[in-house]
């Protein structure tokens, strides 16, 4: 597959959304980590922004308080969440698992 030419114009704007999904992302997993929103919450807002579905769902597991890489591929491979897995790609047992484990 090749890669398309971009023009500058489209390079800058590219490199601002990236940059704006970034910042996103981590402003959510930041509340989350404070206790802002619940791990609940997150799932719910990341189903309803598409820049938030992109996120995985071992990174949001790990910015939960006393959640650390050991502990979300616990509850990941219970649940049967692929470690790669974004939170668009859950499906609907799976998500009902996470909210219920950690509600």
């Amino acid at each position: 597959m090749v890669i398309p030419s971009l023009t500058p114009e489209q390079l800058e704007a590219a490199r601002a959304a990236a940059t704006a999904a970034r910042r996103a992302r981590a402003e959510l997993k930041q509340k989350v980590r404070s206790g802002e929103v619940t791990l609940s919450g997150a799932i719910d807002l990341a189903l309803q922004e598409e820049v938030l579905a992109h996120m995985k769902v071992a990174d949001l597991l790990k910015s939960l308080p006393r959640v650390g890489e050991k502990r979300a591929a616990d509850v990941m491979e219970r649940l049967e969440i692929s470690q790669n897995r974004r939170i668009r790609g859950l499906g609907r047992h799976q998500i009902a698992g996470l909210k219920e484990q950690f509600s």
